[in-house]
């Protein structure tokens, strides 16, 4: 009976303790069994709290000063080409219309898997399509119209942009007619992601994402840009041809992820809206004259913003399989691609 009286006690305390810890927002960990209390969560759940505070075990709390109001994601779709500068087969060896719907598909998986985030940040979805052909497009509109987000499938106005475009790129060869709409596409998506209210998510049509990616960039936004007081540029993929190089690198520790400085990536990039407006000539820059590198006035701009990466990568480039811009190293290709089913 004693013994009893004691656990009551016990209890009773620890309860007091508990509501002290929370009225003075400490935080207190079980090492025995790494559950916390005071959140009433264990060690393995995501710990963090969208807009308020980032906290990874061991490394303890970081307070969010730079909070996620809102996503728009811009996904540039051609379901007809299969490769825009090469003759070569992308992994699998199927069409490009099979890689548009795995990256759609693979997109709204990551949505669904973070439902819980995306009701207290808002979320737009829009593609921009040139030349999908109607059953393709019949795909898309069906796996969109029963999603709870928001989301629209716009036609390129290729007539718009492509007069901007000089003919001649840097090595003094005529601009095809694909890159044409490719440029045409990247700048279209520019002019909508200007106008977006916060984070802006420019992404092309064969990147298979892990379930995981949305929520990852998202988390790890509010808290590198947090920690460093700047506005970032994300790239999802973790590209071979940046290991080709000795270069110095800034590690940090994302939600789930390390994370990389880099100072390349190609077009699928997520970053804000502020950054988009800051550097619009220089980003629109790439959209009218085909550079060598093509990316190479987005490079120019991360000389001075923070560009990341992550360690593996959460979104994969499904490209040829000896290609140095395609398919990021550490990953099992076959199963992110059977993961996501259509």
């Amino acid at each position: 009976m004693k013994l009893q009286n004691q656990n009551i006690k016990s209890n009773f305390f620890k309860k007091i303790f508990i509501k002290i810890c929370r009225k003075l927002d400490f935080e207190i960990i079980d090492q025995g069994n790494l559950h916390l209390p005071v959140m009433s969560k264990d060690g393995h759940n995501n710990l963090s709290k969208i807009g308020k505070e980032s906290l990874l075990l061991p490394m303890g709390r970081i307070k969010v000063t730079r909070p996620v109001k809102s996503l728009n994601i811009i996904l540039r779709t051609c379901a007809s080409v299969n490769m825009l500068s090469q003759s070569k087969k992308r992994i699998f060896n199927l069409t490009k219309k099979d890689y548009s719907l795995k990256t759609l598909t693979s997109i709204i998986n990551s949505i669904n898997n973070s439902k819980k985030l995306f009701k207290k940040i808002r979320l737009k979805f829009t593609i921009i399509d040139h030349n999908s052909d109607e059953k393709t497009l019949k795909k898309m509109k069906k796996l969109l119209k029963v999603q709870f987000f928001k989301s629209e499938i716009i036609k390129l106005n290729i007539e718009h942009y492509k007069k901007n475009i000089k003919k001649l790129n840097q090595e003094g060869k005529r601009v095809t007619n694909n890159q044409i709409s490719n440029m045409c596409n990247i700048n279209q998506s520019l002019n909508l992601g200007k106008d977006c209210d916060d984070l802006v998510y420019f992404v092309e049509d064969d990147y298979i994402h892990s379930v995981n990616a949305l929520e990852e960039m998202i988390y790890t936004y509010e808290r590198i840009s947090s920690q460093t007081g700047k506005e970032l540029i994300m790239c999802p993929s973790d590209y071979p041809y940046l290991y080709n190089k000795l270069e110095n690198s800034n590690i940090f520790l994302g939600h789930e992820r390390h994370w990389r400085s880099i100072n390349e990536t190609l077009c699928t990039f997520l970053t804000s809206s502020k950054i988009v407006n800051k550097h619009f000539k220089k980003f629109v820059s790439a959209c009218e004259f085909e550079h060598n590198p093509f990316e190479k006035p987005f490079h120019d701009i991360y000389k001075t913003e923070l560009c990341i990466s992550p360690m593996p990568a959460i979104a994969v480039h499904y490209t040829n399989i000896n290609s140095i811009y395609g398919l990021s190293p550490l990953i099992n290709y076959k199963k992110l691609w059977e993961k996501n089913k259509i």
